[in-house]
């Protein structure tokens, strides 16, 4: 599981690029705040979790590590696309079911992933490899 979120870590970080090089060129920078979540919640973060699957994938492969897989990467891209509507101007009850609904996933997903941590993650394992 761990190569899988480490490859969608750099998707992210393509399109935080991009992102940030279109908020530059055009300079509309009231797009910082999504800019930000794209590299920090869907470039760094999805990374540092591919990394600690990826060291122990006892986690990664488990129920919850698969849970908290769909979770994240279903919730993240609702969640920023109802970032980006904020500023698009587009109706609220979208902003609101976007946001909500993404960011309600998300958040499952991480409860998942600090579940998964305290079951799955032990230093013992490391000491076998």
């Amino acid at each position: 599981m761990g190569a899988r979120w480490i490859k969608i870590a750099v998707l992210y970080f393509l399109l935080g690029v991009g992102f940030g090089l279109y908020m530059h060129a055009t300079v509309q920078l009231q797009w910082g705040a999504t800019h930000a979540h794209i590299n920090v919640v869907g470039w760094l973060t999805t990374a540092a979790i591919g990394v600690i699957y990826s060291v122990f994938p006892q986690a990664g492969n488990s129920a919850l590590g698969i849970a908290h897989f769909w979770l994240y990467n279903m919730g993240l891209p609702f969640l920023l696309f109802g970032m980006w509507a904020i500023y698009a101007g587009l109706p609220g009850i979208v902003i609101q079911i976007v946001v909500w609904g993404g960011g309600g996933a998300l958040a499952l997903s991480i409860i998942a992933f600090i579940l998964n941590v305290f079951k799955n993650v032990h230093s013992s394992y490391l000491s076998r490899t």
